[in-house]
């Protein structure tokens, strides 16, 4: 007697197998159980979506390397002036910094000491982590070292600043919480390059730089809370310890258990406080322009329309004269631009849920910020908003953008001496070919078949201070 299989069952009976038979006919159409596709269903998919991935990648890439970058050449061209400003001869006195300080309990380390050497120190080393976080290198160390740097330099004389720096201030903060070198960072090449390795069966690369880094930091964190050298607040030292201790455990979950259950909970969490992060910048972003909007409107001069005439006829704000002459001019363009930038600020918030309308206004107030640079000479506050700007940029737009820049590279760099554009000629890169032919351009391949975004090895988009 031949048993049937479990997969391919063949009862002479069905019926004294199965007392209660099944309805073989189709099924009656009714309302599905709320948790399949009804508001409890579109509740768990949202909670997996944020919970399962890092979302928006391109647009907090551009984000970082838009604030880095403006930070960074702003450090760049007040170089020469940098001890009249921030330094010892700032007419804002170290004794003056240091009443204020300790009075509204902010965080400085410029004011641990009035050193000239240890403000060129500072000075050097905000200037070198605003340039690592731009391309992406180590990018979780380089974002808390800018914070750092950010809040030490704008707190020593707080009267220099302007409405961009506000906004840095802002993002530098939030950078720290976000898995902002997914993509366009040198992390992301790194985690490339392991996905490889790990295709072709081998070891991903030593990583001997972040610990390092992580064993240097330790101890430097440990002096300054001991000192009291963090601020006044609660939340600075805390956020640095999480930050350090969490680093620790990410590395070690990697090293020890790179597939287990917690390793996937640090990835969540992770996700979830990225999520969260650029979630609280669109709404910084929606707030500021809210806010200009609805100000403007309670002044005269934007009531009559005639608010833009004034900037443009003062000496300050007037880096081409003739430019602003030929503007202030015509009575009719200040007028459309004046109400034009109120009625851009006021509307932007409620056009999010109407992405062609949303991203015509984006367009606005990009020109808008950009003609702000030229005109009135503030380029880094025009910086600051449009990188602000960018984490509303829709995605299509972003991936067709770096395909373009990448391609332009490849070109750029086909052209130096030394390299061929012939594959297999000397001076052409050698390409690693894995037991499947050589690897593809585009997201690395998953090991059952598929594509995901490269993951580094100390947590995904370098979110660790050892990856």
């Amino acid at each position: 007697m031949t048993i049937p299989s479990p997969q391919n069952p063949a009862p002479q009976n069905p019926a004294s197998q199965n007392p209660a038979p099944q309805p073989t006919g189709p099924q009656p159409t009714g309302p599905r159980p709320q948790g399949v596709g009804g508001p409890g269903g579109g509740l768990a998919r949202g909670l997996q979506r944020v919970t399962a991935s890092a979302l928006g990648p391109y647009q907090s890439a551009v984000v970082r390397i838009g604030f880095a970058a403006t930070y960074l050449f702003f450090l760049l061209r007040e170089l020469p002036h940098r001890h009249e400003l921030y330094g010892p001869d700032s007419p804002w006195h170290w004794d003056l910094a240091r009443q204020l300080t300790d009075g509204n309990e902010a965080f400085s380390v410029l004011m641990w000491t009035d050193s000239t050497l240890w403000f060129e120190a500072v000075y050097v080393l905000t200037l070198l982590s605003a340039a690592a976080l731009m391309v992406g290198w180590r990018t979780r160390t380089m974002s808390v070292l800018f914070m750092v740097g950010v809040l030490s330099v704008q707190n020593r004389s707080i009267f220099m600043g302007d409405g961009g720096d506000n906004v840095v201030h802002l993002m530098a903060i939030y950078l720290v919480l976000t898995r902002c070198a997914q993509v366009w960072s040198l992390d992301a090449g790194r985690a490339a390059r392991n996905a490889r390795r790990a295709a072709q069966g081998l070891p991903p690369l030593r990583d001997i730089l972040g610990p390092v880094l992580w064993v240097v930091l330790g101890p430097v964190l440990a002096t300054a809370t001991l000192m009291g050298g963090l601020g006044g607040t609660w939340w600075l030292p805390t956020l640095l310890w999480i930050l350090w201790i969490s680093a620790a455990v990410w590395w070690a979950v990697n090293r020890y258990a790179p597939h287990s259950e917690a390793r996937t909970l640090l990835d969540v969490l992770a996700n979830l406080a990225h999520n969260a992060t650029l979630a609280v910048i669109m709404a910084e972003v929606c707030l500021i322009y809210a806010t200009a909007g609805w100000y403007k409107i309670q002044g005269s001069r934007w009531q009559d329309g005639t608010a833009l005439y004034y900037p443009l006829n003062l000496d300050y704000f007037t880096p081409w004269p003739a430019l602003s002459d030929i503007l202030g001019a015509s009575g009719l363009m200040v007028m459309v631009l004046t109400y034009g930038t109120v009625i851009v600020q006021v509307a932007f918030p409620f056009t999010l849920f109407n992405r062609r309308v949303k991203n015509v206004l984006l367009v606005i107030m990009i020109c808008e910020h950009a003609g702000i640079a030229l005109l009135l000479g503030l380029p880094f506050f025009s910086m600051a908003m449009i990188a602000a700007d960018a984490v509303f940029l829709p995605t299509a737009f972003l991936v067709w953008l770096g395909a373009r820049a990448a391609t332009g590279r490849r070109r750029l760099f086909s052209r130096l001496p030394g390299r061929s554009r012939t594959p297999g000629k000397p001076g052409t890169p050698a390409q690693a070919v894995g037991p499947d032919g050589p690897p593809a351009d585009g997201p690395a391949q998953d090991g059952h078949g598929g594509t995901e975004e490269p993951r580094l090895q100390g947590g995904g988009g370098g979110h660790t201070l050892v990856g």
